[in-house]
């Protein structure tokens, strides 16, 4: 299923044991290198670690009243998951990232991005206009396939318009047509001699 990132912000945390909440997520860990969200940061009252985190693989189902796991057991600190831990440490945020193309021109911010819950892949980037552009264009959706590289500071996507080089400068081919509008002029008879 294909939903909005956003609509992970402030998702509560069930316990499939207890049917409490455990906690309410904060905000989605993104993977720069292949665009998948790994985990989500949440917070809680009833949590002892602080950063704590739910890893995308203990999640049982999404439905509507939040994200359900078995239990308390399955939210983890920071130090429990080497990767989690360096991908943490790079402070990636996605959504707020500017977006270039190729050729170095602005496309706009990233303002959402769209992710399948099976294995919680980004499929697209919603990304926001600039402030002319957004007067006569809505946003633009980036498919995954479209990105070419994330830096720290941005995201470049293949580029939007072709830039072709023009036809080389060829000698024009002259051809003789007859105009059909255009009457002969009269060619003096010759006489037989």
């Amino acid at each position: 299923m294909l939903v909005l990132g956003s609509r992970f912000h402030n998702t509560p945390v069930m316990s499939l044991q207890t049917g409490a909440r455990l906690a309410t997520t904060i905000r989605p860990i993104v993977d720069p290198t292949n665009l998948t969200v790994i985990a989500f940061e949440v917070e809680g009252p009833l949590l002892s670690e602080k950063p704590a985190f739910l890893r995308v693989e203990e999640i049982r189902e999404v439905a509507p009243i939040g994200m359900i796991v078995d239990s308390n057991d399955e939210i983890v600190g920071l130090d429990d998951v080497i990767k989690l831990k360096k991908i943490y440490g790079l402070e990636f945020e996605l959504v707020g990232m500017p977006v270039i193309d190729e050729h170095k021109r602005k496309l706009g911010k990233i303002e959402d991005f769209t992710l399948e819950t099976g294995g919680f892949v980004i499929q697209q980037l919603n990304v926001k206009r600039g402030f002319l552009k957004g007067l006569n264009d809505t946003g633009l959706l980036i498919h995954r396939t479209q990105v070419v590289e994330i830096t720290d500071n941005e995201v470049i996507v293949k580029g939007t318009g072709n830039k072709r080089l023009p036809d080389p400068v060829t000698e024009p081919v002259r051809h003789d047509y007859v105009n059909p509008f255009r009457q002969p002029s009269p060619q003096p008879e010759q006489a037989d001699s």
